[in-house]
């Protein structure tokens, strides 16, 4: 595939599938990738011979030796004394009772996980599975996409947020961080007897994100962004997910499928999602390797037919307005990186001209803010771990040092030291700069510093500089607890932001399906307003809901038709997820330093070419 950079040369993916090289590259997943880029010594490198290739040991043959029948009798008593003593002392253990020291209480960061994650399932759209465990929700929608002409079944996916919009941007960002926190947390979410939850959850977001375009060709024209409609503006009174207040199952009005065919932000993170998500299911070859082949073709897209997916699409720009597609380039081509270890995404994702214009060299206000329409800081994150970890080296070293200088700045601008950031009197920071919805993007900074410091950690790296002064590890970590228990309570309105999390949360959630009871009575499109208008608490619990959380002066209106406070959405609660899980358990469990590295060969730097001659 061949693509311009932004100073107009070709610049070429090589995509051509190689089984063999994903096979040998994925073989390699249960060597620590960070020892094989050094030299090992001569005892390390015995660790790695088998036992036929270790020189063998010389012994000693003492020959026999002939015993006396004094010494022999006298062993043969000490031998029996021996014995006896031990099974003495092995029946007084077995007989003493044990004192069996109870685990301790899961951290309010594990009991907030369980339901943050079951927020993904009351927001399933299409046939739902029997172990959806959400009593209030039934099938909806299972019509999607009947009335297209490309895309024939659209049913399944999540619907966005308190509506029934199925918006492919956001979406496709929540199952991304989804599976960035399973990669790097799989230990705390086993731990947590989440893991098969979360990769349920990733998947059904995955095999939704299958259907909107061809993923068994190579190369595609089009891909169905938007099922659903929500603009009332002009005062429009037909029928929609936005002027109707119904609960999904009940929706009978028609669904319009938005398409695009020149999508590159929407394109490159939906194949960030599917890169990532393969990593997640490597043990499933088939699977995995339907899902690399998936993000290929998106990124091949993305590439060939450029364009922003909210340029031309009123809708998109209304709800998701997207300021560029080179982040998505950046971050798509990383995990595409990763999931393959084809060299030539590395290489997109550090070619300095495309950095450049994701805004990679400069700062501005949100510089540093991880958001479903800004990637660049998690993609910064995600390639300084390359660094840390393998040290590619030439030609790659000076772009990713940049990064992870970058990221040490970013990480820095956290930090209640600094004041880039305002923060509330109760301790928020204000990463918006005090417009409404904070949280999504307090729960991705949470994630990130976390995240960064378990990095650092695993470098055997105590710390980092800011300026001058040295910072530890632990200040990340404290910043990203003083942010989630925030959110969890310890404000000034001691409200949980979490729907069904301690005692005190938001009762009046935007969301129709919450609030409307489950009562055998269908409430058609109008019918449904007097659910929405009433003061009444929802009939139904949305648990594990992050709603957009308060004001830059911690207030907080628990209004259901205020959805700037109240409104939850699945990018946020992926932020959530992240931060919770990253938080959870052991600080000493850490990261897995290996499995994203499982399809990346072995890395030989480069040498860098020599200078030039010098001429006097």
């Amino acid at each position: 595939m061949y693509g311009r950079d932004p100073w107009g040369g070709p610049l070429e993916i090589n995509t051509a599938d190689s089984a063999t090289d994903d096979d040998r590259s994925r073989n390699l997943q249960d060597l620590d990738r960070a020892a094989l880029s050094r030299p090992l010594d001569e005892t390390q490198q015995s660790w790695l011979l088998g036992p036929g290739e270790q020189k063998k040991k010389k012994y000693v043959d003492l020959g026999c030796i002939i015993v006396s029948r004094k010494i022999f009798v006298w062993t043969v008593g000490t031998l029996l004394v021996s014995g006896f003593l031990a099974g003495l002392i092995t029946l007084i253990v077995k007989t003493v009772p044990r004192h069996h020291h109870p685990h301790p209480p899961p951290d309010n960061y594990t009991l907030a996980l369980h339901k943050a994650l079951m927020f993904f399932n009351a927001q399933r759209s299409g046939k739902l599975p029997k172990h959806n465990n959400v009593s209030w929700r039934g099938n909806s929608c299972t019509q999607d996409g009947d009335d297209s002409s490309l895309f024939k079944d659209l049913s399944g996916g999540y619907y966005d947020a308190g509506d029934a919009i199925k918006f492919n941007f956001p979406a496709s960002f929540a199952m991304t961080m989804l599976s960035w926190s399973v990669i790097e947390y799989s230990a705390k979410y086993e731990a947590a007897g989440e893991l098969n939850h979360v990769k349920d959850i990733i998947k059904w977001g995955s095999d939704y994100f299958l259907k909107t375009f061809n993923h068994t060709a190579d190369s595609i024209g089009t891909i169905a962004m938007q099922v659903g409609v929500g603009d009332t503006s002009g005062g429009n009174t037909s029928p929609n997910d936005h002027y109707c207040w119904m609960r999904p199952e009940d929706i009978d009005y028609v669904r319009p499928v938005i398409t695009c065919s020149s999508c590159s932000d929407l394109a490159a993170e939906m194949a960030a999602a599917l890169a990532s998500a393969s990593i997640v299911f490597k043990d499933n070859k088939a699977y995995s390797q339907k899902l690399v082949h998936g993000a290929r073709t998106l990124f091949k897209f993305a590439r060939d037919q450029r364009g922003r997916y909210s340029g031309g699409n009123s809708e998109a720009s209304i709800f998701y307005n997207s300021t560029s597609y080179w982040d998505e380039f950046v971050w798509g081509g990383a995990w595409l990186y990763y999931a393959t270890g084809n060299s030539s995404y590395l290489q997109l994702s550090t070619t300095p001209g495309i950095a450049k214009h994701a805004g990679a060299f400069w700062g501005g206000p949100d510089y540093g803010v991880l958001s479903w329409d800004n990637k660049l800081a998690g993609a910064q994150v995600l390639l300084s771990r390359l660094r840390l970890f393998l040290s590619p080296g030439y030609p790659y070293e000076e772009i990713l040092r940049t990064f992870h200088n970058q990221t040490s700045i970013v990480m820095c601008s956290y930090l209640p030291f600094f004041t880039k950031f305002n923060r509330t009197r109760g301790g928020l920071i204000q990463l918006n700069h005090g417009r409404p919805q904070p949280l999504q993007y307090v729960v991705n900074a949470a994630f990130l510093a976390t995240l960064y410091s378990d990095y650092l950690e695993a470098a055997d790296t105590p710390g980092w500089y800011c300026g001058p002064n040295f910072y530890s590890t632990d200040v990340l970590r404290d910043f990203a607890k003083t942010q989630i228990d925030y959110i969890l309570g310890k404000n000034p309105r001691k409200m949980s932001y979490i729907v069904g999390f301690g005692n005190h949360y938001p009762k009046h959630v935007h969301h129709r399906g919450a609030s409307i009871p489950k009562n055998k009575i269908k409430y058609n499109c109008k019918g449904g307003w007097k659910w929405r208008d009433t003061k009444k608490p929802n009939p139904n619990t949305v648990v594990g809901a992050m709603v957009a959380g308060p004001d830059k002066h911690d207030g907080f209106h628990d209004v259901r038709t205020n959805y700037n406070y109240t409104e939850p959405t699945l990018a946020g609660n992926a932020g959530l997820v992240a931060a919770l899980v990253a938080l959870s358990g052991e600080k000493t469990s850490g990261i897995d330093k290996n499995t994203i590295f499982s399809a990346v060969p072995p890395m030989f730097p480069t040498p860098p070419p020599p200078p030039a001659p010098w001429k006097p």
